[in-house]
């Protein structure tokens, strides 16, 4: 459903030209503005230049080489060569500048995506794909260069390219200016069959490249999968009739560009051979000279030349709209979830955690967690068990503040949750997760997570106190060698020691270990105990663990059944009780109890020997 909704997204186009959103994307040019000017000035000087070029043409046919007069035809050529190279410098700093600009503004506005991705909460992370988070960051900036760097600029100078030719034409010689206009109807006609054909098979080859992103995305992440059912074949199949869509699609367009610019040029000569019929009876009669003749031949050749780059800046325009439609919806998306206006004044932090009346659903209505109160005093270590779908996961959240709640209040040393700020409060917590998350780099980054203020001795500090400095002595770059992508060549445990370590090196007053042991493979079990209570010792702590024998010695232990929490007490305090927690632990002993007999080697029959 989600894939279906972003085919949807891909595929409105909108309008070609959006001047509410034009203002918007203007705005981005603003810090450059001068150079836009300068750009657009330059224009207007090559412009003018090729307009003199085509004077001095006519000034040379006909006041030299008709009457074969040679005096002062030098002084004209010089010009004219001079005027080119002029114009060609022009244009070609007015290019250089245009493409920066296009550089500019894109670099601007990834940044301003990615900065307000990060103030976004999860819950919109949850409901939006990441390809289509992707998509708007990679691709459709993309589209919105190519506008600033070839598209605002460009259409300007082609207008104003138009209007002065359109004027010299008319001073110079009005009956041949609209003889030559005679076909304009013909070239208006083409560009509107051409601008309908193109916006329905560009609407369908962005609907076909979402499609070809989306199975793309999905068939790579899920290609373990792919490989174990052996489905490569089908899905080879399937790739290659999205890609055949998209092929045709592609296909399509390039016939309609392949018949439009040569009727263009067909018009335009037929433009050409009016003037010459019409022109050359004036020349033949002397109402008109050769010279007149030459230039307007010369000006209708460049009048037709921005008419075919307005048409296809029409698709620049028009996919331009689309995307900053889309960029413009992403940005306008408020977060939930910020940081006070005016937050409370705290003195320290000693880690004391109150839970009161705490109600919260994902959805309307549909709580996850119902009326929790308890609270965690400094230094305490507390469990938190319970089947899953229990709401131990999002009771963390909620610490963290990834979501609000709807009713209750969370109190951190007395001052509400929603009083403190988002930086502030995180920085005082530390979340270990079962699925550790590596990013590229090295294992020192992986560590700090470039915070440079944890020094290359801390990170050897924290790697040693649990236990991961055997690995890294293994290494030739030690801290500083490269992990592959997501520590492909790491296993469970060795990842969770170096999650120990980044929590470590951050020195947290609140650690919270959600499930964080409970993957560990057998060979680094003891050093992930070892790992865990150093990590644990002096400091606030909660942890989820599915593994009751983790969490024996903790000083609480809260059980939650269906979103209540329904059990509160030490280990032995609750197994008397033989409640909830007495099933899970009943439960939990008789499978592990069966795993080792199933394990156990198999006495021979018969007598030994």
């Amino acid at each position: 459903m989600a894939a279906a909704a972003g085919y949807h997204e891909e595929e409105a186009l909108g309008k070609a030209y959006d001047s509410r959103l034009m203002k918007r994307l203007l705005r981005y040019m603003k810090p450059y503005r001068g150079w836009a000017i300068l750009a657009v000035i330059l224009l207007l000087l090559g412009s003018v230049g090729r307009l003199a070029m085509v004077k001095l043409t006519q000034l040379g046919i006909d006041n030299h080489i008709t009457p074969k007069v040679m005096d002062g035809f030098g002084t004209i050529a010089l010009i004219f060569v001079g005027l080119m190279i002029l114009s060609f410098a022009a244009n070609g700093v007015q290019y250089y500048l245009t493409q920066w600009l296009g550089q500019k503004v894109q670099y601007d506005i990834r940044m301003q995506i990615f900065r307000h991705l990060q103030k976004l909460h999860l819950g919109f992370f949850d409901r939006n794909p990441v390809g289509r988070i992707l998509t708007r960051v990679t691709n459709d900036v993309n589209v919105l260069n190519e506008m600033f760097s070839s598209g605002v600029v460009t259409i300007i100078g082609d207008l104003i390219m138009v209007v002065l030719i359109v004027t010299y034409m008319l001073l110079e010689n009005w009956r041949l200016a609209l003889i030559s206009f005679v076909v304009l109807p013909l070239l208006v006609a083409a560009t509107a069959i051409f601008r309908v054909k193109v916006r329905q098979v560009y609407r369908e080859v962005r609907l076909r490249l979402a499609r070809l992103n989306a199975f793309l995305q999905e068939h790579i992440t899920g290609m373990s999968i792919v490989q174990l059912f052996v489905q490569e074949q089908r899905a080879f199949g399937k790739f290659d009739s999205i890609n055949q869509d998209l092929r045709s699609a592609h296909q399509r367009s390039i016939i309609y560009y392949a018949t439009f610019f040569p009727a263009v040029e067909i018009i335009g000569v037929l433009s050409v051979v009016l003037i010459l019929y019409y022109g050359g009876i004036r020349v033949e009669t002397d109402i008109m000279t050769l010279g007149q003749l030459v230039a307007f031949i010369q000006l209708v050749e460049m009048f037709y030349r921005p008419i075919r780059d307005l048409s296809d800046k029409y698709n620049v325009l028009q996919s331009s709209m689309a995307s900053s439609e889309r960029i413009f919806k992403l940005l306008d998306t408020q977060p939930a979830i910020e940081s006070p206006p005016t937050p409370a004044r705290t003195n320290g932090f000693s880690g004391r955690i109150e839970v009161d009346n705490l109600w919260f659903a994902y959805g309307e209505e549909d709580w996850v967690l119902r009326d929790v109160s308890f609270s965690v005093e400094p230094k305490e270590k507390i469990a938190i068990v319970g089947a899953t779908g229990a709401g131990k996961t999002s009771l963390i959240s909620l610490l963290f503040r990834f979501y609000d709640f709807q009713k209750g209040a969370i109190r951190f040393d007395g001052i509400d949750i929603r009083q403190w700020p988002i930086d502030q409060l995180r920085s005082h917590m530390a979340l270990v997760l079962q699925d550790v998350f590596l990013f590229s780099g090295d294992y020192a980054g992986n560590v700090r997570l470039r915070d440079n203020s944890i020094s290359d001795d801390e990170v050897h500090a924290a790697l040693g106190r649990v236990g991961f400095d055997r690995f890294i002595e293994r290494l030739p770059d030690g801290i500083h060698s490269e992990i592959r992508e997501r520590g492909a060549t790491l296993s469970t445990g060795q990842k969770q020691l170096l999650s120990f370590a980044r929590a470590l090196a951050f020195n947290p007053e609140i650690l919270i270990l959600d499930e964080a042991t409970s993957s560990v493979d057998t060979e680094t079990e003891l050093l992930i105990q070892q790992a865990l209570n150093e990590l644990l010792k002096d400091r606030t702590s909660i942890i989820i663990a599915h593994r009751l024998s983790t969490i024996e010695k903790a000083d609480k232990i809260l059980v939650f059944h269906h979103g209540q929490l329904r059990e509160t007490g030490r280990h032995d305090e609750l197994l008397k009780r033989k409640g909830i927690y007495y099933k899970l632990y009943q439960m939990q002993f008789k499978q592990e109890a069966g795993e080792h007999a199933g394990n156990a080697p198999r006495q021979p029959s018969g007598k030994s020997a």
